[in-house]
């Protein structure tokens, strides 16, 4: 703490007492720097997301509630913020760092800037900090417990309070993120050529599902119904659905065991389809086991090996824990791996129609490179009727 205290003082800034936001970290690192978004003070697990643009769909993206999220990129909110890019209902992260943020909002669907934003959804935030230092000291510790705040002054009550703040191992976080009720997903499929005739009905648990990969699930031609991650398989097989489908979503999945069996039952007779969390509650369901990561997986440039094909795909990335390969049962097989780490990145079942992966095949923000996963499980659903196109 004392060296980052002198390492402040040597690049000639204003003295503690003038500082507008301090980042304190659980280990005693503190960075200084400016607040941006709404005064106060808020902690959480600091992680960080290498992603260039996208900065909206992360701040809306559940899978971040309870951390404060550094971006990489340098410079974060020229093109501002807008109505279309929102992936939820409201933002989730905890609090925002960015090295600079852009005073300019320069794009033609931006309908009020980054700060603004921030400001309007109290998120607090800080930027002019040195962002490398603090992602290299993130890979070399692990992901630590943070506080943002505004308001207090004393370096020590600082980091008491992050060392303090809830660890996200044991957080069952997707409980408080979830809908509070069931509803159908209505809106505008990512493409308007859509398959013609009689939707498939799915089922989709929300442990922090994110809007496009409702709009994708759309355009293969399903209809969906969303439903609280607490919801049992009676209440599920009651909506006779064609497929089941399991959401992206925060915290650990250790917790979720309650869930895990639940979804057992259903992935038994319905064809089911994981993307993060819910690749990881679905490996709990048929007796696997989970490991927190190091500092985690988040950004828009991680490269995964299909097995299968032998074909690397560029994925979005955004999750604190993952699936161990060695505990997974027989009836388990591994289909892609991450080439960065060699975690495990998806698996399929051996004599179920089952499958799911550890990444984000419906990118937003990131690249399309997966997004052939939506049309995998749309041929997994029991055949339907076809209309004639009009």
């Amino acid at each position: 703490m004392l060296d980052s205290l002198q390492g402040y003082a040597e690049q000639g800034q204003v003295e503690i007492n003038n500082v507008e936001a301090i980042l304190a970290l659980e280990d005693g690192r503190l960075f200084y720097g400016k607040s941006i978004g709404a005064s106060g003070e808020t902690t959480g697990e600091v992680v960080f997301n290498t992603a260039m643009t996208g900065y909206q769909e992360v701040l809306t993206d559940p899978s971040y509630a309870g951390q404060l999220v550094t971006m990489t990129c340098p410079h974060i909110g020229n093109y501002g913020v807008n109505a279309d890019d929102t992936e939820s209902r409201q933002p989730f992260v905890a609090g925002f760092i960015v090295h600079e943020l852009s005073v300019v909002t320069s794009n033609w669907r931006a309908t009020e800037s980054l700060d603004a934003y921030l400001k309007r959804h109290r998120i607090v935030g800080i930027e002019g900090i040195d962002t490398r230092a603090l992602v290299r000291h993130i890979r070399e510790r692990g992901a630590l417990r943070g506080v943002i705040s505004t308001s207090q002054r004393e370096p020590q009550q600082l980091v008491a309070q992050a060392a303090a703040a809830p660890s996200m191992v044991g957080a069952a976080l997707a409980k408080t993120v979830t809908c509070a009720t069931p509803y159908t997903w209505s809106a505008t499929p990512v493409s308007d050529a859509g398959p013609v005739g009689t939707p498939w009905h799915i089922v989709a648990f929300d442990f922090g599902i994110k809007f496009n990969i409702l709009r994708r699930l759309s355009s293969v031609g399903c209809r969906v119904t969303v439903v609280p991650a607490t919801t049992t398989a009676e209440d599920v097989l009651r909506l006779r659905p064609d497929g089941l489908f399991l959401s992206n979503g925060p915290g650990d999945p250790e917790p979720l065991a309650d869930i895990a069996r639940e979804v057992r039952v259903l992935a038994e007779q319905l064809p089911t389809f994981g993307i993060c969390l819910g690749h990881q509650v679905l490996a709990l369901a048929f007796g696997g086991k989970t490991f927190k990561l190091k500092y985690g997986h988040r950004g828009a440039n991680h490269p995964v090996k299909h097995l299968a094909t032998g074909k690397v795909e560029i994925t979005s990335q955004n999750h604190g824990f993952a699936v161990d390969p060695d505990g997974l049962p027989d009836e388990l097989e591994v289909t892609h791996i991450n080439l960065n780490d060699g975690t495990l990145e998806g698996f399929r079942h051996r004599h179920l129609p089952i499958f799911c992966v550890q990444y984000h095949p419906e990118a937003a923000p990131g690249p399309h490179d997966a997004s052939y996963l939506f049309e995998t499980f749309a041929a997994l659903l029991p055949p339907r009727s076809v209309e004639a196109a009009a």
